[in-house]
């Protein structure tokens, strides 16, 4: 190719590039909705509604929220996990989605909030919990901890071989938190350190203890999104490229989208510039090839996915004789490539802040954070209309109730049709159009084949928290 003229050599790539395009298209064309659709609308709710959850509160800045996901990925690579702490007054919730397998992600969205929630225990508190065995499970109190299965009941609270190593490395930090001094307590260090002293550990215990169980965690991996919440204060720490929306009201009720992360991956030019600023000059051309660290991962930090974080000598012992000599990336000259520190945001919530949309980029993909604002606003208006018609206990005259039945005619034309908003955020995702949802599509979108649906959609997780206004009012910061 090198002897072509630059003409020629713009006229073949030309011609590869339309090439490419029209089997793009053509392959696309199968699998656009023809005939009637495969799926009733009652097949759609069961399939949109399997895994949604719920849950309310009673007291404090937080009303409730809706919680839903959807695989693409067999199995899932997604995980979520929401809690509220046992020795403190906070609540955590966490998206974390998993790459080369659900490994990673199915392991730190249990052990990082527990690392959390050690972590905000007064120390001369945590001593007497660590005194009295107190097991890493204690320091929550989870929300939708349910498993489907007997297999995946079995692995989300890890078998006996596994839970040991894990409650001993717990245990190692937890006594190491004992040693520090309340004085000293900042929530954005105490979030940073947990997310890098758990992904210490999947290090140390893949390292130390090789096993099948260890290895596949720390050769997949996964980007982690945690929300903790506790009063006025919102703290939002992530690594990767999930995101986290708030959603605000102005005085003359216009909705606001204010994100609260940024993605880290190629498109963040800051990020990039602090990846280049690690490595030498010489490799600046290697290090992200192809929009992708080192022309392999999306994500520019990650938990596990330790194949771009050991040295070359511990790949060459520990992983190439299982996985063979492909797992080491090319251009692995000077690692660690990948961090698994967490850029950390601080809000404090007012009255008008209604609620927070945290998500996996497979609703990001499809959506952008002011459509998912207004969507979940809108919903949360009609909401209040899925509600039979209360009349108030004091006397009404006509006049008055017939203006509650207008109000009430008006608003049923906006109810929506699912009571949980994370899943109306997923109906709208697949499904919706300029005109509204349309159930051709959203059928034609879940029931697309095993082997090609990863193609048109990614595993789709969501939680949606709702804050109390009138707290939030009166509560101080």
């Amino acid at each position: 190719m090198s002897n072509w003229s630059p003409k020629i050599l713009a006229i073949r790539i030309h011609s590869l590039a339309t090439t490419f395009n029209r089997c793009y298209h053509r392959a696309s064309a199968l699998h656009r909705p023809t005939g009637p659709p495969k799926l009733s609308p009652y097949d759609v709710n069961c399939i949109l509604r399997a895994n949604e959850h719920t849950q309310e509160f009673f007291g404090g800045s937080v009303k409730s929220y809706d919680s839903n996901q959807l695989a693409s990925n067999s199995p899932i690579e997604d995980s979520r996990s929401e809690a509220s702490c046992v020795h403190t007054s906070g609540l955590l919730l966490g998206i974390f989605d998993g790459h080369g397998g659900p490994a990673c992600s199915q392991v730190i969205s249990k052990r990082l909030m527990r690392y959390i929630a050690a972590s905000l225990v007064p120390p001369d508190d945590l001593r007497q919990h660590v005194l009295g065995g107190a097991q890493s499970f204690s320091f929550l109190s989870c929300h939708n901890d349910k498993a489907r299965t007997a297999r995946s009941r079995q692995y989300l609270e890890f078998v006996s071989e596994i839970k040991e190593l894990y409650e001993k490395s717990f245990n190692q930090f937890a006594n190491e938190l004992t040693n520090t001094t309340l004085a000293g307590f900042q929530m954005h260090q105490t979030l940073e350190n947990a997310f890098i002293r758990l992904d210490q550990d999947l290090s140390r215990e893949a390292i130390e203890m090789p096993s099948l169980r260890t290895m596949s965690v720390a050769m997949s991996g996964a980007v982690a999104l945690v929300a903790h919440i506790d009063g006025p204060h919102l703290h939002v720490a992530s690594v990767g490229d999930c995101s986290a929306v708030l959603g605000t009201v102005t005085d003359t009720g216009q909705w606001v989208a204010k994100k609260l992360t940024n993605e880290h991956n190629s498109d963040n030019v800051g990020e990039v510039r602090r990846l280049l600023s690690e490595h030498p000059a010489t490799e600046r051309d290697t290090v992200i090839r192809g929009e992708r660290l080192l022309g392999q991962l999306a994500p520019l930090r990650a938990m596990g996915d330790f194949r771009y974080k050991w040295t070359r000598e511990q790949l060459e012992q520990l992983v190439v004789p299982q996985f063979g000599e492909q797992v080491i990336a090319p251009y692995y000259l000077t690692p660690p490539y990948l961090s698994a520190c967490p850029e950390i945001t601080h809000h404090i919530l007012t009255p008008r802040d209604k609620f927070l949309i945290i998500a996996s980029d497979g609703l990001w993909d499809t959506m952008s954070a002011m459509q998912t604002v207004h969507l979940v606003g809108e919903h949360m208006y009609g909401k209040a209309f899925l509600q039979p018609l209360t009349l108030p206990k004091q006397d009404i005259t006509l006049g008055e109730i017939s203006q509650m039945l207008s109000t009430r005619k008006a608003g049923l034309q906006k109810k929506p049709l699912d009571r949980n908003a994370a899943t109306h955020l997923i109906r709208n995702a697949l499904g919706g159009t300029e005109y509204g949802v349309e159930h051709s599509k959203l059928s034609h979108m879940l029931s697309l084949p095993q082997d090609i649906v990863r193609l048109f959609r990614d595993d789709i997780t969501i939680t949606v928290v709702y804050f109390d206004s009138e707290y939030l009012r009166n509560c101080p910061t």
